[in-house]
């Protein structure tokens, strides 16, 4: 039980700070040892962070449904990730780069590349600016995530600055992004759970989907917050002392 609840709320705020959810799941999990690694748990995490970003950007998903070019904007956006990261799950190459070793490096690599894109001119909006394009563009990088250690969230934001988006709406363009890939995770757990017969199972789960929903949408809230007045500076250094430790623990 102890072991859902930290890993339902280190899924939470992981999961659109530019740090890299999957990076940290499966750091804690080796370090502490936990033996609840299911595939299940770790999807209900991303159920619960899929309702959070449904819930907070409701009146945005509304929109989508009016303004059908800008939806199609965000799935051409999302596709190239989900095509590639199942080609990678289904040949089980995913498995092999789950390693300390190349968190350690991905971490630091693309923590750099956040902190360079950061320093791009701040030009553009979503409304304006958001254009095939650019939709294309950073679908492309999104690629990248499959990667541990990367980050999603951190790589869609750093497209969108490359491209001169604010920081505020760079984030919400992650944001936004990760509704179809988050979508197609919950729909593969939702049928799970629908279909167990575990109470036991079931009922753990559910609790991760909760706690996960919750440290999802205070994430979203006080990380817009923070672009609004600082700079990713602080991601950037954690991200460089983290990997920096992973290293150093992985070659000793």
């Amino acid at each position: 039980m102890i072991e859902i609840f930290i890993l339902s709320i280190v899924q939470g705020i992981t999961e659109f700070l530019p740090v890299s959810s999957s990076s940290h799941l499966i750091l804690i999990s080796e370090y502490l040892k936990f033996e609840n690694k299911s595939l299940s748990v770790d999807v209900s995490c991303h159920i619960g962070s899929f309702i959070a970003v449904l819930v907070y950007f409701y009146k945005d998903i509304f929109n989508f449904l009016e303004n059908k070019v800008l939806l199609t904007k965000i799935f051409i956006s999302s596709l190239p990730v989900m095509i590639v990261g199942f080609y990678l799950a289904q040949s089980g190459f995913i498995n092999h780069i789950r390693n300390l070793e190349i968190i350690a490096w991905s971490t630091i690599i693309f923590g750099i590349l956040l902190y360079i894109s950061d320093k791009f001119e701040i030009e553009k909006n979503i409304d304006k600016n958001f254009t095939i394009k650019s939709a294309i563009f950073i679908g492309i990088f999104q690629i990248l995530s499959l990667i541990p250690g990367v980050s999603r969230s951190g790589i869609a934001i750093t497209a969108a600055r490359l491209l001169n988006f604010n920081r505020v709406d760079s984030a919400k363009l992650s944001f936004l992004l990760s509704i179809p890939i988050l979508g197609a995770v919950s729909i593969f757990g939702f049928k799970n759970l629908i279909f167990s017969n575990d109470v036991i199972f079931t009922k753990f789960n559910l609790i991760a989907i909760f706690l996960s929903f919750l440290c999802s949408l205070i994430t979203i809230k006080y990380f817009l917050s923070y672009l609004r007045k600082f700079s990713m500076n602080a991601f950037v250094y954690y991200r460089v002392i983290l990997g920096l430790i992973l290293l150093f623990f992985n070659y000793l």
